[in-house]
């Protein structure tokens, strides 16, 4: 699954948003849904990281439509206000949430969009159905305090996502009581994953999907059930743009996981991961996709389409593999100050995966077999670590795991020899 380049083609080529399927009758066609999440993609928020009051102010133009209901439910630890959005009037309730952990904010970033096309006054039978048949309930950045340091934990460092049983937090507590008060039959746990994931032995992921599990056996009853057909409705959606990129997320039972226990008190749930995409640093294609998929999949539960789709399509997917380097530099040799050249690939990872940013030493030596996302071939140049990739005492010289990746490529030995590039 490695994208190998040469040295001199050291470019990442980007995924396409995807073909023209054919709709289900009555349903939104995904080419459409995509165009009205870029068209009402809201500009102020275009990077991943963006705080509490920066995401409110940028929807506040949205929710002043008298299409929502704006209700504060509570505060987070610092005393950041949570917010829940209601759209619609209809029977069936839908209950999505994002953000509840800091550093994941590629849903946050779609539920903005889709409010603003939900407040939109031009005609759509789209909006309409859903307003009429649905009540959807929104809880974007339910971690302000995290996302405004872009960390996963809340801001007394817990993982909210495994506060259920505890309800420790605030954060928690208030996410466990709106769930109690709308009893919601579908909810949605939008959340982003490692970007170094794959999908099984393949790609690297662009979106998993999960009904979680209600129960250690894992046993499929009603609710779950109707879950697993959303989420193949899903599969189906989303394969339009990334087909052979969305995996299935591991569904061990987790007592301490929401979705896991949203499943078990009567909430038809699914996990949506955005994962990565080459060449979209701040995941704002992943945000289209997110958007285009949540406005299709809220119709598809209006009109029970979803009730259509074949589970195998979610059944079949790969499962979610991990450990993954983020490059694999192959074929060329490391120059150490005082010790002279030596054969060894090197693995990278990145600070931030995502924009690939911030390269460290992962490992040294014969790394033949190792799985990375992309692989750089330099086979007969020569890698001369540059002085703040090396650790220096005493006279000596080392190259330690976790220095960062920072190189010269050169055509020989020779550290006046002619430089070919540079790495990261």
């Amino acid at each position: 699954m490695n994208r190998t380049r040469s040295a001199g083609a050291w470019v990442l080529t980007a995924l396409t948003l995807g073909g023209t399927p054919m709709p289900l009758a009555g349903q939104t066609a995904w080419a459409d849904r995509v165009t009205l999440a870029e068209r009402f993609q809201i500009g102020a928020i275009g990077q991943r990281r963006f705080t509490h009051d920066q995401f409110w102010r940028a929807v506040a133009p949205a929710l002043a439509s008298d299409r929502f209901v704006v209700t504060e439910v509570g505060r987070s630890m610092q005393g950041r206000e949570l917010r829940t959005v209601t759209f619609g009037a209809g029977p069936v309730k839908v209950f999505l949430w994002s953000q509840m952990h800091g550093d994941e904010a590629t849903a946050t970033m779609a539920l903005a969009d889709v409010l603003a096309f939900l407040a939109s006054t031009e005609a759509s039978p789209l909006r309409d159905r859903v307003a009429r048949d649905l009540t959807v309930t929104f809880l974007p950045m339910l971690n302000p305090d995290g996302a405004e340091v872009f960390q996963r934990e809340n801001a007394a460092g817990i993982d909210i996502n495994r506060d259920v049983r505890r309800l420790s937090s605030p954060e928690a507590r208030v996410l466990k009581a709106v769930h109690d008060r709308i009893e919601p039959d579908f909810g949605f746990n939008l959340h982003d994953q490692n970007a170094r994931t794959r999908v099984g032995q393949g790609e690297q992921a662009a979106i998993a999907l999960l009904p979680p599990p209600a129960d250690q056996a894992r046993s499929y009853g009603p609710v779950r059930s109707r879950a697993r057909q959303v989420a193949a409705w899903l599969a189906t959606d989303f394969g339009h743009a990334v087909g052979g990129r969305i995996a299935r997320y591991d569904d061990t039972f987790n007592p301490r996981a929401f979705g896991d226990l949203m499943q078990a008190w009567g909430t038809s749930t699914v996990l949506i991961e955005s994962g990565a995409l080459t060449g979209d640093p701040q995941k704002q294609r992943l945000r289209t996709l997110n958007a285009a998929a949540i406005l299709g999949v809220l119709e598809a539960i209006a009109a029970r389409s979803y009730e259509r789709a074949d589970p195998a399509a979610y059944e079949s997917l790969p499962f979610n593999q991990g450990g993954a380097s983020d490059l694999l530099v192959v074929g060329g040799s490391l120059v150490v100050p005082g010790a002279g050249a030596l054969r060894a690939d090197v693995a990278i990872n990145f600070d931030d995966s995502v924009a690939r940013v911030g390269g460290r030493v992962r490992e040294v030596g014969d790394l033949e077999g190792t799985v990375a996302l992309d692989t750089l071939d330099l086979s007969g140049r020569f890698l001369h670590p540059m002085p703040d990739a090396v650790l220096q005492a005493g006279g000596r010289v080392w190259v330690p795991i976790g220095s960062p990746a920072r190189f010269i490529i050169r055509e020989s030995a020779d550290p006046a020899s002619k430089e070919l590039g540079r790495l990261p």
